[in-house]
């Protein structure tokens, strides 16, 4: 009895071998939104388990030189190169257990040619001529290129659907994320930053950018079985964000009541107050609108092109200081024109192709007002003048 039940044994050991001879675990790795803005938007990371070196590693695509002399200067030009790292599992899981976030592993169904082939490619990426290669936050990122390389491997070629709803720009997925993080601000930065590309609606395969989307959509392959297990190896505590009053919208409408009521005292202070505003605020528009321009053509960041926020922070705005304090006919048609240009998109602002902050059309008010005061001024000064 005992040596029939040793056979079985042996048997069911043979016939194991044989139908994955590779003694290979391949397993996409999905780490959840952190708390800082580098991290709100997760990450991925493939894991292998080599059963005949006894290895347990994870290979992450998301890792850069921080030491790079001209890190900030790559990293703004959209040239900075990432690189797939090779560490520890348990080293890489415990990391997300002290920033609190969920890890969740899908083990992906494969043969044991496809397990053998995925992992000679990741060991050949490895490589110090292969590893780098140009980061694109949309396009090309620590996702998508495990994403590519799962459905490059996979037969029959796994078709992943959309995970989202049809309709959904590059935009409207961010932000999603960025307003469950509380990053309210940074939601306005980016807005600002990224220009028009980014409302192109998604494909299926370009939703996939998102970690929490390429999870979902291995789950839900429609012509062949990708997910053989599923588990969650970490779950985080979840915890509550709460109301911000300093939200961009609350501020800038504040700011914009204040001008207001500046502008109706009418007192000297409240004159000379709102003459040192003006200069602030067109010159730091100014700044904005060179920066626009510069991320436009000067780098090689895709979705910072076509950028609509062009109409309200003009580059030009930084010789404003001059015209408010020498005033000329050039003075009354550069503030005439901006009024406008500040009336024309408040008006438009719905029909833009480019979806605008909601939280910039108070300072747009603010921009709208002070330049029609200001080109009213020059023909005030100009009838006291001839009188």
């Amino acid at each position: 009895m005992f040596a029939f039940v040793i056979a079985c044994l042996t048997l069911i050991s043979f016939s194991s071998n044989a139908q994955d001879s590779s003694r290979l675990r391949v397993s996409l790795l999905t780490c959840s939104p952190g708390e800082e803005l580098y991290s709100i938007f997760g990450h991925s990371a493939i894991r292998i388990i080599d059963s005949n070196s006894v290895t347990d590693y994870v290979f992450n695509y998301g890792t850069f030189d921080f030491d790079d002399p001209n890190f900030y200067i790559k990293f703004v030009k959209g040239k900075l190169l990432y690189f797939v790292s090779l560490e520890r599992t348990n080293d890489f899981i415990e990391f997300y257990k002290y920033e609190n976030r969920s890890v969740s592993e899908q083990v992906l169904s494969l043969s044991a040619e496809e397990k053998i082939e995925i992992k000679n490619a990741l060991i050949e990426n490895l490589k110090e001529e292969n590893k780098f290669y140009k980061y694109d936050f949309f396009l090309d990122n620590c996702t998508t290129r495990l994403r590519d390389i799962i459905v490059k491997y996979k037969t029959p070629t796994p078709i992943l659907p959309a995970v989202m709803p049809e309709n959904r720009t590059f935009r409207m997925a961010i932000h999603k994320y960025l307003k469950e993080g509380g990053q309210y601000w940074s939601e306005l930065g980016i807005d600002i930053l990224l220009g028009a590309p980014t409302d192109r609606i998604m494909t299926p395969s370009e939703q996939q950018f998102l970690p929490n989307n390429l999870e979902k959509s291995l789950d839900k392959c429609t012509n062949t079985k990708l997910v053989a297990e599923k588990t969650t190896i970490f779950q985080n505590e979840i915890t509550g964000l709460g109301f911000n009053l300093f939200h961009p919208s609350i501020f800038f409408l504040i700011l914009f009541l204040f001008v207001a009521a500046l502008y109706k005292t009418k007192t000297v202070i409240a004159t000379k107050t709102l003459l040192v505003f003006d200069v602030i605020l067109f010159f730091v528009i100014g700044i904005v609108g060179i920066i626009l321009v510069l991320a436009w053509f000067a780098t090689d960041h895709t979705m910072t092109k076509n950028n609509y926020n062009l109409l309200w922070a003009l580059p030009t705005h930084i010789l404003a200081p001059i015209f408010i304090f020498f005033k000329s006919k050039i003075s009354k048609y550069y503030f005439g024109i901006t009024a406008l240009i500040s009336s024309l998109l408040i008006l438009s602002w719905l029909f833009l192709p480019q979806e605008l902050n909601t939280a910039l059309i108070p300072i747009v008010m603010i921009i709208l007002t002070r330049s029609y005061m200001h080109y009213k001024s020059y023909n005030t000064a100009k009838s006291s003048h001839e009188a």
